[in-house]
């Protein structure tokens, strides 16, 4: 049996091969990159394994981890082609964008533009409206190097965030070795993946699973992390259901990779852990940005969250905050381990697997712990689940049901500024219960340096389930109240929510901070809009067809876009010209003519409205986008016909 399942892969992966010959526009990305290496010693349950020979220990946030500064100089240099021949592509006239950028990184490449990627919360809508605006910056999507197009500004971006539902999109595709977005929905209707089949209720498990089976196997790990001591909630729970849709269908964890090269075989027994990014290939040589999901912090027994909550971030390397309530980073593959005082005693223990990756996606987007208390309404359940579930709640209480449990790794840690410096356990919620919906705290860090950060908006804020800058605004109001000198990385200045909505910032690109006294990045607002398609459905939908998955992601392509530029011919050179914006300044360079006209037609100019508008109902933007997406789908459905038959006809 297994030799057929490798026989039935490998005759796929030719399929596919071929289908590359046949049509340049259908490659190998369609073919999903090794998966994130299964690290973790004990499949979900943390395990006690040997501590290495240096101590892990936790640091000071004084500034940036040794890890990430030793990184940053590579991905500086990897993002240059990739920045140049975007920036040629657009044709940004009046200036010599190559010569400007070579210019830039004669000097150690200091000068480079730094870009950034923000994926809002907002459940599945954000997931897809993030995975459109990230194919359409993916210089490896079909067509995405071709004329309106903006691929490659993902591979220009140097930080990669995401919070919430756009945790997921994140997630999802760096535990893929940092797969496409079109390779994951091209193969998902092909041979060789079940990911993002939401087609398939979270509550109802992968198709190919006995609904019995798969809650069984939820069960079994949450109950299994329990008995090894680790406190858990319905977060583990939702971790691991999220984990069958976004990292792998049969188990929740690693399976079989397809490779062009021999078969490798994961390890069953383990699971894929957010840190083990950290030696992924595309990520550890800096071939891909660096990804950061975001939470915050409810201490127990807290109902509202503070404007000043404590914002998490986790990374490849390491988890923590730099702000005033902990200024203090742990070891991410560590954080089980027995910490006091910021190191292990000579004695103590390491553990490692508390760090799974669905469940710091599960962390982020704990505000739909609440969808699990539905559970009991699925028609299939086990009772040993649904009793499971109410012990849990049980024992946190009501107040607690959307809290994710982690052992705290700053336990007896610089209690003069540490808050939870007496508390075991640390108790994170979904990162936009804050109203910071779009993950932009860590990415406005002065020492990371950001010159610009597309800021994609997928939130639900008026009652017809559009963004209405909410979360740009509660990032502003947050901004205010902690900027303490003239040095600090200053928030641009945002309207209220009604002038959002009134001048129509909701609806089209802006850009906030293009003034001179702006000294933070530059932000390019992207709010979900209807171009091709009303992609405004509710955060808590759980389950879409195939056709509406993918008309939602094609609408986020187009929201990037611009429709290719159809809605603005100048759309494209207009991003080329936010990239440089900073470093124009810095350098003092005469700013191009149609940079000019770019930033007086999409930079916010301080015009407020905030009359109350009325019920927000925009119309689509591009007639006739919906049947041009679906005869897309049917050539490349077609071009893998062809190489099937091919295959068999040489067969």
């Amino acid at each position: 049996m297994i030799r057929f399942y490798h026989a039935l892969f490998s005759l796929s992966a030719y399929f596919l091969i071929l289908a590359s010959y046949l049509s340049p526009g259908v490659s190998a990305y369609l073919i999903p990159e090794e998966r994130a290496a299964p690290v973790a010693p004990d499949g979900y349950t943390p395990a006690r394994v040997d501590c290495p020979a240096n101590t892990p220990r936790v640091r000071r946030a004084t500034g940036l981890s040794i890890n990430e500064t030793d990184w940053l100089p590579q991905r500086t240099n990897n993002t240059v082609s990739a920045m140049k021949d975007l920036l040629s592509r657009i044709n940004i006239t009046g200036i010599d964008t190559g010569r400007y950028i070579d210019n830039l990184t004669s000097n150690g490449g200091t000068g480079l533009p730094r870009v950034a990627i923000a994926i809002s919360g907002g459940g599945y809508r954000a997931l897809m409206n993030g995975a459109g605006a990230l194919a359409a910056f993916d210089n490896r999507s079909t067509d995405a190097t071709q004329t309106g197009h903006l691929g490659g500004l993902l591979q220009s971006a140097t930080y990669l965030s995401g919070l919430s539902g756009g945790s997921w999109l994140v997630g999802s595709l760096y535990v893929q070795n940092f797969t496409s977005v079109e390779s994951i929905v091209l193969s998902t209707s092909g041979f060789l993946s079940t990911l993002w089949r939401f087609d398939h209720s979270i509550f109802d498990g992968p198709s190919d699973l006995n609904i019995v089976r798969y809650y069984t196997q939820l069960f079994d790990a949450v109950n299994d992390k329990k008995k090894a001591g680790f406190n858990t909630s319905i977060t583990d729970y939702w971790g691991r259901a999220l984990s069958y849709q976004l990292v792998d269908p049969s188990d929740g964890g690693p399976g079989m990779t397809l490779q062009l090269e021999p078969m490798k075989h994961a390890d069953y027994s383990k699971a894929v852990t957010f840190s083990s990014i950290a030696n992924d290939t595309e990520f550890r040589t800096a071939q891909a940005p660096m990804p950061l999901i975001v939470a915050v912090e409810r201490t127990s027994g807290q109902v509202q969250i503070a404007a000043n909550s404590t914002v998490f971030e986790f990374n490849p390397w390491e988890m923590g905050s730099y702000d005033p309530g902990l200024e203090a980073f742990a070891p991410l593959q560590f954080v089980g381990s027995n910490f006091t005082n910021g190191t292990i005693p000579r004695n103590g223990e390491c553990f490692a697997g508390v760090d799974n990756a669905g469940f710091v996606m599960g962390t982020s987007s704990s505000l739909f712990n609440q969808a699990l208390l539905q559970i009991g309404q699925v028609q299939g359940v086990p009772d040993f689940l649904l009793n499971a579930i109410n012990d849990t709640l049980t024992d946190i209480g009501d107040d607690n049901r959307d809290i994710a449990a982690w052992p705290n790794p700053f336990f007896g840690y610089n209690a003069s500024v540490n808050v939870n410096a007496n508390e075991t356990q640390l108790t994170l919620v979904d990162g936009g219960e804050d109203l910071q919906n779009i993950p932009l705290h860590p990415l406005i860090l002065p020492q990371r340096r950001v010159d610009v950060i597309f800021a994609v908006d997928g939130s639900a804020d008026t009652a017809t389930l559009w963004p209405n800058g909410t979360a740009m605004v509660a990032t502003f109001n947050r901004s205010e109240a902690t900027t303490s000198s003239a040095d600090d990385n200053r928030f641009p200045d945002v309207p209220d929510q009604n002038t959002f909505v009134n001048l129509g910032l909701n609806n089209r690109p802006t850009f906030f901070g293009c003034s001179n006294r702006s000294s933070g990045p530059l932000i390019v607002y992207l709010p979900n809009a209807p171009l091709s398609f009303h992609s405004n459905v509710s955060t808590f939908d759980l389950k879409y067809t195939i056709e509406e998955r993918n008309q939602i992601i094609q609408n986020g392509y187009n929201m990037a876009t611009r429709g290719n530029g159809s809605v603005d011919a100048n759309w494209p050179a207009c991003v080329g010209c936010a990239i440089l914006s900073r470093s124009f300044n810095r350098t003092r360079t005469a700013v191009p003519a149609i940079c000019r006209d770019c930033f007086t037609r999409y930079c916010w100019n301080g015009t407020t409205n905030n009359t109350l508008p009325n019920t927000y109902e925009p119309a689509q933007i591009l007639q006739g986008a919906t049947e041009q997406s679906t005869s897309s789908a049917g050539r490349v459905s077609g071009t893998l016909l062809l190489a099937v038959i091919a295959l068999l006809l040489a067969i």
